[in-house]
């Protein structure tokens, strides 16, 4: 189990200090942080919360999943972090293969051009 929550479905108005004080009886609070536009400023309705321990972010789970905050009801559950997957070695191959043919192609139309520039 990872300290980090994820909380999401929060309203608008929902700021940093509004997640601290809500999850603060669950335990130590590390960071709360509202997920905000870059452009408007507006809240993006979700954020995360780490807390201080493992038992304590359990705690905070079972206890704030489904609650109301504001008026909307949270959803709560360990943030996962996304890790990035490489293409598969056949998705390389057959990229190699469009690009060396794509190159063939440019290689003979630049050869042509040049004949026939050549021949005028």
């Amino acid at each position: 189990m990872g300290k980090k929550l994820y909380v999401g479905n929060l309203a608008y108005s929902v700021r940093d200090n509004d997640l601290e004080q809500a999850f603060g009886e669950f335990g130590a609070i590390v960071s709360a942080k509202v997920m905000m536009e870059r452009d408007t400023g507006r809240s993006k309705g979700f954020g995360f919360v780490e807390m201080g321990s493992d038992a304590e972010a359990l705690a905070a789970i079972e206890a704030m999943n489904g609650h109301s905050l504001q008026g909307r009801a949270l959803t709560v559950n360990e943030a996962v972090r996304w890790k990035l997957v490489p293409p598969a070695p056949a998705v390389v191959a057959a990229t190699a293969a469009v690009v060396a043919a794509a190159t063939a192609v440019v290689v003979a139309a630049v050869t042509a051009a040049a004949a026939v520039a050549a021949a005028v």
